[in-house]
């Protein structure tokens, strides 16, 4: 015969809906689950044994959590203040160390840009936070705030007083939409700009493949074969690029790729084509709208605020194009990175889909805040 415990429970209403909460919620430790859930079934008139079975737990566990319970009740459940060795610090100091985590070095005449565990640790003792610290105890202090002094992330504050009107005709061109008004079926709008300073590097000695396990090995040192730029335009609704290979930025290169786009079809026939550039030297100012509007004049250029870049989509064309056909850079000469970027943009526009672009006017634009990069496509 089972063994019957001396320890009967019989639980208040109250006492069973604290423990039928803790029992079946998914927040509450499992341990504090795991002893409701004991005493529930020793409620329930469950012998040790079973109990211990049912829940995967020994008898002695079952047995302890249901003697405690008749003993002090629900607050018989909790953990006994346990023996050990005291605190080496105080809270004090550790918040004190915190705080000094979040400040910068030079605001307190240190000539360091960013902490490290080990200087925090000296910085303490020298302020006499504490007669002695490890950088361990500092860093793992850090880790449970969740502070990484030692990294940084780069911003910039929105300095253009016009950034939500200009960035919102920018999304609603994207959304096929001018001053509210549905774009038609034969207006388009172009994504452009230049990238410069490619360099043509050549590897002193060969690269190696990728291979079983070792990765593609590229050579460290190089010799300069000089640069170029490549102007782009991105057709943002059809996923189109046309581009041109110049020496340098400037004007008269991109008057060129205006040119190229403007006399080929379908924007040769267009009703409209909208433009959307930056405020780079090439194409900067009302100059620029004038010079576009005389010599197209069913083409319209449209600005993004200042240091927005990141709202053209062109600029997601080109880290593609990083990504995928110039980086780790390797060529012979200007002509192979020029004939290498071409191919690609060929190769690209045989399927290439338009990007997802969820970054509307209805968004953050209003405040002026850089989307993060997975909301770009």
């Amino acid at each position: 015969m089972p063994v019957t415990s001396p320890f009967v429970i019989v639980l208040t209403a109250a006492e069973e809906a604290v423990l039928t909460a803790r029992a079946r919620s998914g927040r509450t430790e499992h341990r504090d689950r795991m002893r409701a859930r004991i005493v529930l079934a020793a409620a329930g008139g469950a012998a040790n044994a079973a109990i211990a079975a049912q829940l995967g737990v020994c008898v002695d566990t079952a047995r302890r959590w249901r003697r405690r319970f008749t003993t002090a009740r629900l607050e018989g459940l909790a953990d006994r203040p346990r023996t050990g060795r005291p605190r080496t610090f105080t809270a004090v100091q550790v918040a004190a160390i915190t705080a000094l985590a979040c400040t910068l070095p030079a605001e307190t005449g240190i000539p360091l840009s960013r902490w490290s565990s080990s200087e925090l640790a000296v910085e303490a003792v020298e302020r006499g936070v504490a007669e002695a610290i490890s950088a361990s105890t500092v860093r793992r202090w850090l880790a449970r705030a969740a502070i990484k002094p030692w990294q940084h992330r780069s911003w910039i504050f929105p300095r253009d007083p016009d950034f939500e009107a200009k960035a919102g005709r920018v999304l609603d061109l994207y959304a096929r939409t001018w001053h509210g008004v549905s774009l038609g079926p034969d207006d388009y709008v172009i994504s452009a700009d230049e990238k410069s300073q490619l360099q043509a590097l050549r590897r002193r000695h060969p690269g190696r493949p990728a291979g079983p396990g070792h990765t593609r090995q590229v050579e460290f040192e190089y010799r300069r074969g000089g640069t170029l730029a490549y102007f782009a335009a991105y057709d943002v609704h059809h996923a189109r690029v046309i581009g041109a290979i110049a020496p340098k930025t400037g004007i008269d290169p991109f008057t060129d790729l205006v040119g190229k786009v403007m006399t080929s079809e379908p924007y040769a026939s267009a009703r409209r084509v909208f433009w959307v550039v930056d405020n780079g030297s090439s194409h900067a100012g009302q100059a620029s709208i004038d010079r576009m509007s005389t010599a197209w004049p069913t083409a319209t250029l449209v600005h993004l605020p200042i240091h927005a870049s990141w709202l053209n989509q062109v600029e997601i064309y080109f880290s593609v194009l990083q990504r995928k056909a110039i980086s780790p850079v390797d060529f012979a000469d200007l002509d192979a990175l020029a004939d290498r970027i071409l191919a690609f943009q060929n190769r690209y526009n045989t399927n290439a889909t338009p990007f997802d672009w969820t970054f509307t006017r209805t968004g953050s634009v209003a405040l002026g805040v850089r989307p993060s990069s997975d909301r770009l496509g």
